[in-house]
């Protein structure tokens, strides 16, 4: 983005600090499940000669707790926004300068001075959307922008919902319906809002992660879930339909970060610089239906992605959409302690 057309010499030294054209050897990348092309994974396979292997989890406190205890055997891992902060903090993260890298030109503005990485020293951007709702229109047909939905769910949902378990999301949309800000320390709303996902719970059929299956499939009538996976649904069954809380939506991006002890660092930094390029962080999304944050990446999008309802947020719920911040540590115990009430 920043960079201008480059001399011989520069352009030398980037290539050198980006690794060779063609490397050889490993890759191990620690990704959510169902989240990472395997067309574009092979692509990478076969420009740079290296073999790749995919470790899947299910929650950014997952992915921290192994990495934390050590021994885990992975070079990149891709966490979310609010959860960087925490990674660079606490020495888990190469700065790799990404920013010095041949295809950082094609980051989108909008993606590079972020809060959670400024000036990206640390991280490049993978994925990115929002959480929200997803519902099959065939057995409830009234407003589905709201978190009601799973928080007071109408009586033709209850008993048929899924909400993701992933504790941030969750509070914060349960948060925001109470008129709270993230972050609170507000006892009291906070009681509310412990008591709300207690009792709403007892409404809801599962927290897990298999809605691109279950509710297309009409397992689920209902989730509360991230917008690429409801668009995925969408595809496989025209009933889905994905609706924008008005009271607030948690805006996510997750992003590509090596680790402090990787091992296979410049097949890493290959990596980090192969998917900042439009082709290849095209085929990242048409995988996943997320957006990318890489400038050019449109022209070789699918069609549909273009103008889907699930990724172009209508101009009425475009401010109750909100990044969340990293949590004091305080706020943080405190939120989980509500998060083990409702998961028991």
């Amino acid at each position: 983005m920043r960079q201008k057309l480059m001399t011989a010499t520069a352009a030398t030294a980037l290539l050198a600090f980006a690794g060779t054209a063609h490397a050889d050897g490993e890759l191990n990348i620690y990704n959510w499940g169902d989240y990472t092309s395997p067309e574009m994974i092979k692509k990478f396979e076969e420009a740079h000669n290296v073999k790749v292997t995919i470790t899947d989890y299910d929650s950014n406190d997952t992915a921290l707790a192994k990495v934390r205890a050590g021994g885990h055997g992975f070079d990149i891992v891709v966490p979310s926004a609010n959860y960087v902060p925490i990674w660079v903090k606490e020495g888990l993260l190469l700065e790799a300068r990404p920013d010095q890298m041949e295809n950082f030109k094609n980051v989108d503005p909008r993606w590079v001075d972020v809060p959670w990485d400024p000036g990206r020293h640390y991280s490049v951007p993978w994925q990115w959307g929002v959480t929200g709702i997803g519902v099959n229109t065939k057995v409830y047909g009234a407003d589905i922008n709201t978190s009601a939905i799973f928080l007071d769910p109408p009586a033709e949902l209850v008993g048929k919902i899924n909400v993701a378990p992933e504790m941030n999301d969750v509070l914060y949309a349960t948060i925001k319906y109470f008129g709270g800000d993230w972050c609170t320390e507000d006892k009291e709303m906070l009681r509310k809002v412990r008591d709300k996902l207690v009792e709403a719970k007892t409404k809801w059929l599962a927290m897990d992660y298999s809605v691109t299956d279950k509710l297309p499939a009409g397992d689920y009538s209902a989730v509360y879930y991230w917008n690429g996976a409801i668009m995925r649904s969408r595809l496989a069954n025209p009933d889905i339909k994905f609706g924008y809380p008005k009271e607030g939506y948690p805006i996510f991006m997750d992003s590509v970060a090596i680790l402090k002890d990787a091992k296979n660092v410049e097949n890493a930094k290959l990596f980090m610089n192969f998917i900042m390029e439009p082709e290849n962080a095209a085929m990242i999304s048409a995988f996943a239906k997320y957006a990318n944050g890489i400038k050019g990446s449109e022209q070789f999008m699918p069609e549909d992605m273009k103008t889907a309802p699930e990724l172009v947020v209508p101009a009425e719920f475009e401010k109750a959409g909100e990044f969340l911040e990293s949590c004091s540590p305080e706020v943080v115990s405190l939120y989980s302690r509500i998060w083990t009430d409702v998961q028991k």
